[in-house]
């Protein structure tokens, strides 16, 4: 398929309803066509792995393409140039967290990107740092567990940055490590704790919501040997 032929596709699937929802969920609407995940995904099933395609389709600039650029592009062939292309385009949290979740966390460059787009003042290049250090949590079963605690200093640096988008992913990220083994959830909760007493209003909320799911009895019960 070509990129016309894929646009044309997805014209196809608008739902106004949908795409009105978006927007309320604070999604950018402006390019969007309302389509949903599932769909996106049966036709990246149908399309196949093709990363030249998803390189040319995303120059075409509309939401649901994009997202499903993120599942037709090769991970092993993604280099970190086209990374930092693709982050700088983000203007949604669902973009950001497609492409982390679909793409970014299977390359080798996952841990320099953390780190990279950490301090950037942009919201959602800010939020793909910490959006990979949850869905690392989750895919990246190369990793041990000081992989994972290098990167506290960062959460506790950046709760004090009260934009929505940020203060959920670094929320996301410290749940994120807490359920990844027991050994985790135990430094996730104290250093949640820990976090609690500082004066920050987005730090407070980001640690207390925290430990009320590390704290889970479900979770607890599921991280045990």
């Amino acid at each position: 398929m070509t990129p016309e032929q894929i646009i044309k596709e997805l014209r196809k699937h608008t739902n106004r309803k949908n795409r009105e929802g978006m927007g309320r969920f604070g999604i950018n609407t402006d390019k969007a066509f309302g389509i949903s995940i599932p769909i996106l995904r049966a036709l990246a099933k149908e399309i196949g792995k093709d990363h030249k395609l998803a390189i040319e389709l995303w120059k075409r600039g509309f939401h649901e393409a994009r997202i499903l650029c993120s599942m037709i592009a090769e991970a092993d062939k993604a280099t970190p140039a086209l990374m930092n292309k693709w982050v700088k385009d983000f203007n949604s949290w669902d973009l950001c967290d497609q492409c982390c979740n679909n793409l970014f966390v299977y390359t080798p460059f996952v841990k320099e990107k953390i780190i990279e787009w950490n301090d950037s003042t942009k919201e959602f290049v800010k939020r793909a740092s910490f959006v990979l250090i949850a869905v690392s949590a989750v895919h990246r079963k190369d990793w041990n567990d000081t992989d994972f605690v290098r990167f506290l200093p960062l959460i506790e640096k950046h709760s004090v940055d009260g934009r929505n988008f940020v203060k959920k992913a670094v929320n996301w990220a410290l749940r994120g490590i807490g359920k990844r083994n027991l050994n985790l959830n135990g430094i996730a909760i104290g250093f949640a704790e820990k976090l609690c007493e500082n004066e920050s209003k987005s730090a407070k909320w980001i640690a207390e919501d925290a430990l009320k799911e590390l704290t889970n009895r479900k979770i607890q019960v599921r991280l045990k040997p």
